[in-house]
């Protein structure tokens, strides 16, 4: 897994890679990843899509005099830190030969660094986002993933009780089935970006986490290879994630997500959805429709009712009777009332445990689905709409709370308090109240 996050995106390109044994695999990942600039979580976020370019391992060394001063100098200072946190580390039960070994020409990261701070403020809509997650590409390389490893993928979901096809949907998104799995050197990039600070702490977290990873001998520095943020392998583990939830499949004595091998990382991402509160033979969410005159204010996760008492409300599945009762439901409706709208249950929450945005929760339902034979989604997004940038979404804040709107915090999250004053402001101006944070919202409060 990796951080949490609110939209990011990206759209993905498609392309020929040997790497991934299947034609046309996308050649980035599709994982929401929350801004650094605003993020205080342990587990990644919607804003935009962090990618990784397929690379080299082999990366050329910098001439003294082609390195900048300012990073030459960056690198004493990150040297004397590196020093400083051996202690730290040490006091954690981290070996001297560990440590010798895991920094052995270790350097400052400057690119690093420079992909953490200038991440773009815009985003892309659900809609753009799911073009890519659920492409006729990324369903066409999920069913060949597939046949390719049904084996194994039936042993996992007999073994967890996870669809096979959520988690082959989880390893499309996270690393295009393999392709994409990233080749930056995980305790040089933690290693510096807990040294530089913005977020010091949690990386630092997450460095010690990997230096107990080879402590316990599941790979070594040289194999610990992965995305600029520390995410690892397949289906992107961060270190804290991976001690947690990472299995040993195969029976090697190692928890090997870095393989050519997917098993131990497939079977890892199935035992994190289980221990998050997967329901064997629950969907993850169903596409419904909704009533003329249907109060919005019931599209709320705090709200759940059995299938048949939203059908007793006119909430409907696409077959125009009311929904199989798979248990408790709560009404998502990601776009307001000009969008889809699901009916979701509690193996969107275990998919959530993954990642937080509901982007990525609907974009692995979906392609999961599509995988599995079923068709695309059938009502209408705006795509007239553009998302709003991070600045706009604190404006819309401001705003709505100087007219009498309190969303309580400024912070450019459109969470449920921003979603309630959305919808107590429409309600003012005789507004479909579905507290969808719109451009149109924004530009009325202007």
């Amino acid at each position: 897994m990796v951080f949490k996050s609110t939209l990011r995106a990206l759209i993905c390109a498609f392309a020929l890679s040997p790497a991934s044994g299947f034609a046309s695999a996308p050649e980035t990942s599709l994982r929401p990843v929350l801004r650094a600039a605003t993020s205080n979580v342990q587990v990644e976020t919607p804003v935009i899509m962090a990618s990784v370019s397929v690379q080299s391992s082999m990366r050329p060394v910098l001439r003294p005099e082609k390195i900048a001063p300012q990073v030459t100098q960056a690198n004493a200072r990150f040297q004397a830190w590196i020093r400083s946190f051996k202690t730290r580390a040490a006091r954690q039960g981290i070996s001297k030969s560990v440590l010798d070994r895991a920094f052995r020409g270790v350097q400052y990261n400057a690119d690093v660094v420079r992909r953490d701070r200038n991440q773009s403020e815009f985003t892309k809509t659900l809609w753009e986002y799911l073009d890519s997650a659920a492409s006729d590409s990324r369903v066409k390389n999920g069913k060949a993933a597939l046949r390719k490893h049904r084996r194994k993928l039936e042993a996992i979901e007999r073994q967890y009780g996870v669809d096979k096809e959520v988690v082959v949907a989880v390893w499309g998104l996270e690393s295009a089935y393999g392709a994409v799995r990233g080749d930056t050197p995980i305790i040089e990039a933690l290693a510096t970006l807990a040294f530089d600070g913005r977020r010091g702490r949690f990386f630092e977290q997450q460095l010690i986490a990997a230096l107990k990873i080879l402590q316990n001998g599941d790979t070594t520095p040289r194999n610990m290879v992965g995305s600029w943020a520390g995410a690892m392998g397949h289906t992107q583990f961060i270190p804290t994630s991976y001690l947690a939830f990472a299995v040993d499949f195969t029976g090697d004595g190692k928890r090997d997500i870095w393989s050519d091998d997917p098993s131990d990382a497939l079977a890892s991402t199935a035992a994190y959805l289980k221990r998050s509160g997967w329901v064997t033979g629950q969907p993850w969410g169903v596409e419904v429709t909704l009533p003329r005159g249907f109060n919005y204010a019931l599209a709320n996760r705090k709200i759940k009712k059995s299938p048949s008492q939203w059908g007793a409300l006119g909430v409907k599945g696409l077959d125009g009777r009311s929904v199989k009762n798979y248990g408790q439901a709560s009404l998502l409706l990601p776009a307001g009332s000009k969008g889809a709208a699901f009916l979701i249950f509690k193996n969107f929450d275990a998919i959530e445990r993954y990642n937080t945005a509901d982007a990525y929760v609907i974009g692995v339902g979906h392609l999961s689905d599509r995988i599995k034979g079923g068709g695309k989604f059938q009502s209408r997004w705006p795509r007239e709409d553009r998302a709003l940038t991070f600045s706009e979404r604190k404006e819309l804040q401001r705003r709505l709370t100087a007219a009498g709107f309190d969303t309580v915090k400024i912070d450019g999250k459109i969470g449920p308090l921003t979603i309630d004053a959305v919808r107590a402001y429409q309600r003012s101006e005789g507004l479909e109240p579905d507290g969808y944070a719109s451009l149109a919202i924004l530009k009325r409060l202007r």
